[in-house]
């Protein structure tokens, strides 16, 4: 059995991101708890900047390097 990961990411209004994981289960989450310290910053304060969110690796990324923890969206 491999780890569940993130297939794709799909960014809502308010922070929220719709995630299909590598089982095909579909789930939301608000993460704007977890876009703290100053790489989130640009993402905190620019919604097409959230926007770009996508995968990379199982998880989920931006293109100035953020990223958070799987695990941490999933469960």
């Amino acid at each position: 059995m491999s780890l569940l990961r993130i297939r794709s990411v799909v960014p809502l209004e308010g922070f929220r991101l719709r995630l299909t994981l590598t089982n095909d289960t579909v789930i939301e989450r608000d993460v704007s708890s977890l876009l703290v310290g100053p790489i989130f910053e640009p993402i905190r304060h620019d919604s097409a900047c959230f926007r770009e969110a996508r995968v990379e690796e199982g998880t989920v990324a931006w293109p100035n390097g953020a990223d958070l923890c799987p695990d941490v969206l999933i469960w």
